[in-house]
């Protein structure tokens, strides 16, 4: 069957003498693979260089039986080309694109998701403030992605934590004193991010990145954020020690 949809490139490598095969997150049918047969020969056969983290048009042959399709056409859609010129720009859209690849199933669409990573590419472009922009991002893309954590209340009793609340990795939500206790494992956090996470998660994208938030609860953030993902993803993911 051949298909056309629009897809964001999260990584590509060589492929034998000529090709190249590329990981497509697309609108219409989620994280897809394709070869591009040729490309390197002639690089002029396909509009796109399949460059990370481009936006692209793609057409392609879809296997019955096999997750690797014959891309066919592949023309640029929008480069990206505000973020190219600044190192922490791009640490943080390389980010995006490893965490999609780890964290999406293979050609199972999810346009909330999609549109995720359109809107965090445009902002990065502009962004003063790539740090909080990635944690925005985390929270949205795990509250979209079904791994939202648990903070209305203690995830174990249910108890309205009204001060000094602890955050378990293991049970993906807050715990009050006494269930901290009983756990053995939980961190601390303060209810200011708490609260910053809860308006990110309640908030569209554009009301999300106007919230403002001081540099410790920033630094809470990417703490509690980085090691979550960790654990749900069972796996460090690479360019998550370079990320501002």
């Amino acid at each position: 069957m051949i298909v056309k949809t629009e897809g964001i490139v999260l990584k590509s490598f060589d492929f034998r003498e000529t090709s190249r095969i590329a990981a497509f997150f697309t609108r219409d049918f989620g994280k897809v693979k394709g070869v591009l047969k040729g490309i390197r020969r002639d690089p002029r056969k396909f509009g796109s260089s399949v460059e990370r983290f481009s936006l692209n048009d793609i057409v392609y042959y879809q296997y019955r039986n096999s997750d690797i399709h014959l891309v066919s056409h592949c023309d640029m859609k929008d480069f990206f080309s505000g973020l190219r010129q600044n190192l922490e720009r791009m640490t943080a859209a390389s980010y995006a694109c490893e965490l999609i690849d780890n964290l999406m199933p293979i050609e199972e669409q999810n346009r909330h998701i999609y549109d995720l990573m359109q809107a965090f590419l445009k902002s990065l472009q502009t962004t003063e403030d790539v740090g909080k922009l990635v944690e925005t991002f985390q929270i949205k893309i795990l509250s979209l992605s079904g791994f939202q954590p648990h903070l209305e209340a203690c995830v174990r009793c249910n108890k309205i934590i009204s001060k000094a609340p602890h955050f378990s990795l293991r049970l993906g939500g807050l715990l009050c004193d006494h269930c901290k206790d009983a756990s053995g494992e939980a961190t601390p956090i303060s209810l200011g991010a708490v609260a910053s996470i809860l308006h990110i998660q309640r908030n569209t994208w554009e009301g999300a990145v106007r919230l403002g938030m001081a540099p410790s609860v920033k630094k809470e953030l990417k703490f509690v954020l980085n090691h979550f993902l960790v654990f749900h993803l069972e796996r460090h993911l690479r360019s998550t020690r370079f990320l501002p």
